[in-house]
């Protein structure tokens, strides 16, 4: 019996309701509240900031241009370091792992996507049999062919897999500014083994200098000596004298085959050409053409990778919580396919063609155990975690930055006193030879004198390897110029056919 016409219309206005029902809830399923965690930063820097060099710009380092970073190290007039900057990131492997994660991610944010796409695949089979005798009579075989298409898609009704997909884009941007950090991580340290190698040579120099002057002081005694007009204890201090001084230059000359050894592990080259490039080289410590620092703390972090990373982190983790919520909301998946069958017998051939659209289904969750209640909690948590690294991240910046502009200041105030002091002991044990040679001064006032004359000297060249180790961990602390409006990351290409030139480096 057919139902009156007033019977249906609700119906229809039914279905319209519910559709419009679930077209509300996909509008706020993932749509929540969200802005950045709280992370105080203070209005400015407490640390005073170091006066800027003759000729140098407040500009941004390099803003994540590899050819901007090989002209940024530039600035410090040392060719050679550049190269072994641009050599150990072309073998570095934690820039390699930094350039594969960018991939793993990109490939992840992919899929992610087409969650939200139907699938189609093909399906091809074939057969050949005989039915069973019909009154004795024997059907002929029948070879059957079957090829089509099959289609399927869960319908995204609630924002599911869009919040996964745009979390996944977070993630692929954080790491993007991961592989930055990587890169200036690893242009900081080659430059602080590369100033320690350079301080060390000075400091070898002072420690041969110092054992030739002992070693002569010991021949001079051993002639006054054996002339009778010093007891031979003094001859013996001399000898102990110049046999220290000896000593300490081969432990100097140690230390430096040492920090030779590490820039070869860092750069891959080999240990006798580099020898070669640094004995070709020399490097002046006392020269600096560093950026200063300007601006309030709140811009100078918006450079740093990994507080843009920790950023991205937490939206990640928001919009997971999101993606946790929708799967307890129904979900609607719609199916199709297109199908040609070929069967042919002895006697005869036919074809058939046939579609099917559906079954809209509907499949509503009623109970899981608790299952998606606790995925919910547990993205909560991940979010909770996600906002707590990011509040430390920005502290360890501020850290990081207030400790490198306290180590500048601190090196600059002791440069004038270092330098004052090294000059007066130096003309202290000036006097004290000429004495001791006029037989004035005894070897004990001599040796005392040149103690703190060696003392003097090496604390300069030590300061002077302070301040410089405190420019690179500014250089560091400020990311490296890194701005988030950069897309400098590359394809995975040959290390080996284009090691890192500016021109192999494209955008994503």
């Amino acid at each position: 019996m057919k139902k009156p016409e007033s019977r249906r219309k609700p119906s229809r206005l039914g279905l319209f309701a519910g559709a419009c029902a679930l077209m509300l809830l996909a509008g706020c399923a993932t749509d929540l509240p969200h802005s950045t965690p709280d992370a105080p930063v203070p209005t400015q820097w407490q640390a005073p900031l170091p006066a800027p060099a003759p000729g140098t710009t407040a500009a941004l380092p390099h803003s994540g241009s590899l050819a901007g970073l090989s002209q940024w190290w530039q600035q410090q007039n040392d060719p050679l370091l550049v190269e072994l900057i641009m050599a150990a990131e072309a073998v570095s492997p934690s820039v390699s792992t930094a350039r594969s994660n960018i991939e793993q991610a990109r490939a992840t944010r992919v899929a992610s996507g087409a969650a939200l796409l139907p699938t189609v695949d093909a399906v091809a089979s074939a057969s050949r049999g005989r039915s069973a005798p019909v009154n004795r009579a024997v059907p002929p075989i029948a070879t059957t062919l079957d090829a089509g298409l099959q289609a399927s898609w869960e319908i995204d009704v609630f924002g599911q897999y869009a919040a996964s997909r745009d979390a996944d884009q977070q993630r692929l941007e954080g790491s993007q500014a991961t592989w930055h950090a990587a890169r200036v991580s690893m242009a900081a340290e080659v430059a602080t083994q590369y100033y320690s190698l350079r301080a060390c040579e000075k400091l070898l120099e002072v420690a041969r200098s110092d054992a030739t002057s002992r070693a002569e002081t010991a021949r001079l005694a051993e002639l006054s000596t054996k002339a009778g007009f010093q007891a031979p204890a003094t001859a013996a201090l001399a000898r102990a004298s110049a046999a220290e001084g000896h000593g300490n230059a081969i432990q100097q000359r140690t230390l430096c085959d040492l920090d030779i050894k590490a820039l070869v592990a860092l750069t891959a080259i080999d240990e006798p050409v580099l020898r070669q490039k640094l004995a070709g080289t020399p490097a002046d410590l006392t020269q600096e053409s560093m950026a200063p620092v300007f601006g309030v703390p709140a811009e100078v972090l918006a450079q740093r990778p990994d507080v843009f990373n920790a950023a991205r982190e937490v939206d990640a983790a928001h919009l997971e919580v999101g993606s946790a919520r929708a799967q307890r909301f129904p979900r609607l998946s719609l199916s199709g396919s297109v199908f040609t069958t070929k069967s042919r017998t002895s006697a005869a051939t036919q074809r058939f063609d046939t579609w099917t659209v559906g079954p809209l289904q509907l499949t509503v969750p009623l109970f899981d155990g608790g299952a998606s209640e606790a995925n919910v909690e547990a993205a909560k948590a991940r979010y909770e975690d996600a906002a707590t690294q990011y509040r430390a991240a920005v502290r360890k910046a501020v850290q990081e930055v207030e400790e490198a502009l306290v180590k500048l200041q601190s090196t600059a105030e002791r440069n004038e006193d270092a330098l004052v002091a090294a000059q007066g002991y130096r003309t202290s044990f000036t006097g004290t030879e000429a004495r001791y040679k006029s037989g004035l001064a005894s070897l004990v006032e001599l040796e005392d004198a040149r103690r703190t004359l060696l003392a003097a000297q090496s604390n300069v060249v030590t300061l002077q390897r302070e301040r410089r180790s405190a420019w690179v961990a500014l250089y560091r602390a400020l990311g490296g110029g890194w701005t988030a409006a950069e897309p400098p990351v590359p394809p995975l290409v040959s290390d080996v056919e284009a090691p890192f030139t500016p021109a192999a480096v494209t955008a994503p």
